[in-house]
């Protein structure tokens, strides 16, 4: 292959024999195609079809991290642990192409689809200023969308495909509504800007500081040499020019700095948010039960709240970055694309099923595996509402309130207080949203709520899960700041509180008020013996309190991940520190409530 600059030839294009399941099949490799925007400003797309003459359904995916950085090379340790608990991944594909978070063209090719993977402006191989989900990141996706549907090779029909960042994006352009934008099946991603990605129940994660600095500055446009490069061309990732930090940082914007100065859901934040009474194309929407503080809840809003007439929601387990790439996860989406993007390859099929039979598919999940099962509507038609409610003076969840006032008070940046169910006396299916409704007051100026559900054993050891991010996560986790309290009641709905965070209620130290927590979608089947444990904190989960933790301080992927509520400006001890208390009583009835599933 010719390993000089894109800039010089204009394009890099060879043809590959394919090995491995699919054998001696070919494949037409176009690097860097150039994709002008409306403001001129150039976008690097590599394109990857069949060989020959012909029009081919189009997949396309588009994100910050170099689509010529090698999921091996970029994520060694992530490639590790899914071809160590997938080996069959490597039999069904060279991998020579395998991007993290895109899907591998070498699994649809073979199969009559083109796939097109596009860097984000600023980022990798594209040109411009660098702004992460931005309203003019969105534009370049619906004209990346309209161009690769009037491609030659194109039939006229595109679907986004792709993980976390690469499907948050796609709820945002489906919502443009781009004429060749045929379906979507966003994998993983969070949709509300400011109560999926930012800011949970209006405390900053601390997530996108530490994201930001990881994963994208290492590849912006312009750091060149001083990148990696292509194991398949050679060539630098981040473009051929290299610039020196300061010219790189006047490319860019502070995402961290901007962050910080919205505290409270505004145009930034909705800007950054589809009308969900846009978002009327075909979808797939694909959630992880271990992605609290970072993806799952914008997958069950999205399938909730989409205008669309045809929509399926499916959840999953394990890491963020395993299904996606399994035989499980690349046959759904090859049903579900073959459906929307072919020219009735199903005729006289029912439409709303897509071939596969069902609505919703869930992978329900037990202490130590899982089970499948197709259900017709979120949440489950046949759930159960059952409220436990708080003693706090017991640390108990109790099938009725206490009739005398109970209470208990914890630090307000501790570790907290932990109220128990009884043991199952049988086997018990929570799969569903959660909320809380706690009475709480506090000696500070306010107040930072950390509800974290758990799962204790007979010898009350603490069942933890995979998670998305984490080897170790607990079932379910919610956040609320006292100050956002104020609900929106036109939006809320008695399993999902919905909180406004346009306005900072006053908050008076001793003054009791009732709060609504909602805590993030979750499946668990409670074994006999086992029991239900909610625990309402000062500070992050972590599976381990080491002696001398103290403050806001956390220890990263120890239970949260990285999605921590660190940041000392937004989380200062002069208005945090002190004591909280949790009220209960006939009159002060908090309550937890569950979806328990007949």
């Amino acid at each position: 292959m010719d390993h000089r600059t894109a800039g010089d030839i204009g394009m890099a294009r060879m043809t590959e024999q394919l090995e491995g399941a699919v054998a001696r099949r070919e494949m037409v490799v176009e690097i860097d195609v150039p994709i002008v925007m409306d403001d001129g400003v150039t976008l690097r797309g590599d394109v990857f079809r069949p060989v020959g003459a012909g029009a081919y359904p189009v997949l396309l995916s588009s994100g910050p991290y170099a689509k010529g950085l090698s999921y091996q090379s970029g994520r060694r340790d992530a490639w590790a642990e899914l071809v160590g608990a997938h080996p069959e991944i490597l039999e069904r594909s060279s991998n020579r192409y395998q991007c993290w978070e895109m899907p591998d063209p070498e699994r649809f090719v073979p199969h009559g689809y083109a796939c097109v993977r596009v860097d984000t402006r600023g980022a990798g191989r594209s040109e411009g200023l660098l702004d992460p989900l931005s309203p003019r990141e969105t534009r370049d996706l619906y004209e990346c969308v309209e161009w690769a549907g009037a491609a030659p090779w194109s039939n006229g029909r595109v679907g986004l495909l792709g993980v976390s960042y690469l499907a948050i994006n796609q709820w945002l352009v489906a919502a443009l509504q781009p004429p060749h934008l045929a379906a979507i099946c966003p994998w993983e991603g969070g949709a509300d800007f400011y109560r999926d990605l930012t800011r949970h129940g209006g405390i900053l994660s601390s997530f996108w500081a530490s994201w930001y600095e990881r994963r994208v500055l290492p590849v912006q446009h312009g750091v060149g040499e001083r990148g990696p490069r292509s194991d398949v061309t050679g060539e630098t990732v981040a473009g051929p020019q290299t610039l020196d930090d300061a010219e790189l940082a006047r490319r860019r914007v502070d995402l961290v700095a901007e962050l910080r100065a919205h505290r409270f859901d505004d145009e930034y934040h909705r800007s950054r948010t589809p009308d969900w009474s846009k978002v009327e194309v075909p979808l797939l929407s694909c959630a992880n039960w271990g992605g609290a503080g970072l993806h799952s809840r914008g997958n069950f809003e999205g399938f909730l709240r989409a205008a669309s007439r045809h929509k399926w929601l499916e959840v999953h387990g394990g890491s963020h970055f395993e299904e996606f790439s399994t035989d499980y996860g690349v046959e759904l989406q090859r049903r579900f694309f073959d459906r929307f993007l072919r020219d009735d390859p199903h005729e006289g099929e029912d439409p709303e099923r897509f071939g596969v039979g069902w609505r919703v598919q869930l992978q329900v999940r037990h202490v130590d595996t899982f089970t499948t099962r197709r259900e017709d509507a979120w949440p489950l038609e046949r759930t159960s509402w059952t409220k436990s409610y708080l003693d706090p003076s017991a640390r108990a969840l109790c099938d009725a309130p206490p009739q005398e006032p109970a209470s208990a008070t914890y630090d307000a940046l501790g570790p907290g207080i932990t109220l128990l169910a009884p043991p199952a006396d049988r086997s018990v299916e929570v799969t569903g949203p959660v909320a809380a409704r706690l009475h709480v007051s506090t000696t500070a100026r306010d107040a930072d709520l950390f509800l974290v559900l758990r799962l204790f054993d007979p010898s009350m050891g603490e069942v933890v899960f995979r998670g998305a991010q984490d080897h170790g996560a607990p079932v379910a986790q919610g956040w609320l700041r006292l100050s956002h309290r104020a609900l929106d009641d036109a939006a809320s709905l008695p399993w999902r509180p919905y909180h406004g965070h346009d306005v900072a209620s006053a908050v008076v130290p001793g003054e009791v008020y009732a709060v609504d927590v909602e805590l993030w979608p979750t499946s668990i089947v409670v074994p006999v013996g086992y029991r239900i444990g909610l625990t309402v904190r000062g500070r992050d989960y972590q599976r381990v309190e080491p002696e001398s933790a103290r403050g806001v301080a956390v220890e990263v992927m120890n239970g949260s991940g990285r999605c921590v509520h660190d940041d000392p400006g937004d989380r200062d001890e002069e208005t945090f520190a002190g004591s909280v208390t949790v009220h209960g009583g006939a009159r002060l009835a908090g309550h937890l409530l569950l979806p328990v599933v007949g």
